[in-house]
């Protein structure tokens, strides 16, 4: 079972997601998408929520609105992060987080430090989670066969943008060359019109 929310406080809006317990979190870990950003409260036990970004956005390009309402969710969904107060939540790209044989389900680890980021979390905003509660939806996905669509359709659109570039291509070509002859051409003509002294030998006769 997977939780869907919609951050609706920018347009347009972003999805949420989080897992129901540690087996779908570990199936989200495993298919989750490049597009995913990951949200944890930093030491303690807690929901894993996932950001969905826009096609061509960046983690550096989410709203600050909208990373509110991933922390908020994240700490409202845990245990003991719901009755701490300044604590810290970290996020960082799907394709950052680490699995290991020797983890345990639903536990990950990080391919860069450095690439996680943290923000503080001084209290729970109940205007905010009441709010993401409102767009509360429940579905039992297929983690993999989501993944192998997304997959299948980026390739097509690879596939799609390689043809376009080829296509510019030849015609930048193909102008190029019918310059580069009309350039040759006026050249030519202007050759074909020159003329010397040798051309008007005689001429002089003419008056005498």
């Amino acid at each position: 079972m997977v939780f869907y929310f919609i951050s609706n406080v920018v347009s347009p809006p972003y999805t949420l997601f989080m897992g129901f317990d540690k087996h779908e979190n570990e199936e989200l870990i495993r298919w989750g998408w490049p597009e995913d950003v990951w949200f944890h409260v930093d030491k303690l036990s807690s929901a894993h929520v996932y950001l969905r970004l826009h096609p061509g956005e960046t983690i550096d390009d989410i709203p600050q609105a909208v990373i509110d309402d991933c922390v908020q969710l994240v700490k409202a969904n845990s245990i003991q992060g719901n009755k701490q107060n300044n604590l810290e939540v970290v996020y960082t790209m799907w394709s950052n987080l680490k699995k290991t044989p020797s983890m345990d389900v639903g536990q990950v680890g990080f391919h860069k430090e450095k690439d996680v980021k943290k923000v503080k979390v001084e209290k729970r905003s109940n205007e905010i989670v009441n709010r993401l509660n409102k767009t509360k939806t429940e579905e039992k996905p297929d983690f993999r066969m989501l993944r192998e669509e997304r997959d299948s359709k980026e390739r097509e659109n690879q596939r799609r943008v390689q043809q376009e570039q080829k296509i510019r291509e030849k015609e930048e070509e193909r102008r190029k060359q019918e310059q580069a002859e009309t350039r040759s051409y006026s050249t030519l003509m202007k050759t074909d019109r020159m003329q010397t002294n040798k051309d008007f030998v005689g001429d002089d006769d003419d008056f005498m």
